[in-house]
């Protein structure tokens, strides 16, 4: 089917700035880097999840019916904020009785008093016995052991009226809600959990050939992978004591303070510094990715541009790779490989 002359001369036209831009492009010289051996820290890599310093789980200290749940997971909670409230009137019946229950062992205790004072008084002038006096005393002592015994119940009761408001221990987030409404609960039931996003670590196992290196180079990187991110360690503590199946010693890695976007149960990489070593190195915005393969764009001395491809390794630096084969010290390549490969030609 023949086109229209118009649509003819619109792809004319197109094809036109099309050439035109290209052949700006290949105008304008490719910036390159220099392929390069350079001193880097020489790390040892192992697998670890991230875990929060404080993370609390917080259970019922009273038996009763919930009330409200007045937080959801991913909440942010403030220190002392009410999170979960408990039927109290239980706890206020509770209270109540051992308030009377405090009210008459004052009185008893009172009474006891009084009749100790007369006693005294009465043995002093000889109208009652020995035995009456010590009577009137093992009374006052009883009365006394009672009106401590109700108090020490008053308080106790008080002090359980206070459970049925439950509270944040400390500033956080809500990791689990694990009551509904309505539901009875008992002493030790969990309620909530809930953790401290201010504070994070990560928790990572070293086999012992590396514990004296690493103990001399407290220094580590995490890398985490899903965010294409590298956080400095804030300190590093080597518990003292190995797993006796692996043979392996747990390390905590310290993250500094307030890290967005990290939370427990997170997969991170520490990369431990032991030391210095050279590697062959390019700029990482050299690396062209494309599916499987992973190659760069070699330029040589009269500007052509030849697709070669590379095995790369691994670097403690974000912005530079490691090349473990394909290039060689002294060769330039393009820094931008989506360019290169537009203006891509071979010298002849």
């Amino acid at each position: 089917m023949m086109l229209g002359v118009g649509k003819m001369k619109k792809m004319s036209v197109l094809a036109a700035l099309l050439l035109a831009s290209i052949g700006v492009a290949a105008a304008q010289p490719l910036a390159t880097a220099t392929v390069a051996y350079s001193e880097v820290a020489q790390t040892y890599r192992a697998e670890g999840l991230v875990e929060a310093t404080r993370q609390t789980t917080v259970a019922a200290q009273i038996s009763g019916r919930v009330k409200a749940v007045l937080f959801e997971v991913g909440d942010k909670v403030k220190a002392g904020q009410v999170i979960l409230r408990i039927d109290e009137r239980e706890a206020e019946q509770a209270l109540a009785g051992s308030q009377g229950q405090l009210a008459q062992a004052q009185a008893n205790l009172q009474n006891a008093k009084v009749s100790l004072e007369r006693a005294k008084v009465m043995f002093v002038q000889k109208f009652i016995s020995q035995a009456a006096l010590d009577k009137a005393q093992a009374d006052f002592d009883m009365a006394a052991g009672q009106a401590a015994a109700s108090r020490a119940g008053a308080s106790q009761a008080s002090l359980s009226q206070g459970y049925t408001t439950v509270t944040a221990p400390y500033g956080g987030v809500v990791a689990a809600r694990l009551v509904e409404v309505g539901e009875s609960v008992m002493p030790g039931k969990p309620l909530m959990t809930g953790f401290d996003a201010s504070e994070m670590r990560v928790m990572v196992s070293i086999p012992q050939y590396q514990l004296d290196a690493i103990g001399k180079n407290p220094q580590v990187l995490v890398e985490i992978p899903t965010q294409n991110r590298v956080i400095k360690a804030a300190s590093v503590t080597v518990q003292p004591l190995a797993d006796s199946r692996t043979h392996g010693t747990q390390v905590r890695v310290n993250l500094p303070a307030n890290q967005a976007g990290v939370y427990p149960g997170m997969f991170v990489r520490a990369q431990f510094v032991l030391g210095k070593t050279k590697k062959l190195l390019i700029p990482a915005s050299a690396v062209l990715r494309r599916s499987e393969v992973v190659a760069v764009y070699v330029v040589d001395a009269k500007g052509g541009t030849q697709l070669r491809q590379v095995r790369l390794g691994e670097s403690s630096e974000a912005d530079v790779v490691e090349v473990l084969a394909g290039l060689t010290a002294g060769e330039q390549v393009a820094t931008e490989p989506v360019k290169a490969g537009m203006t891509s030609r071979v010298s002849p």
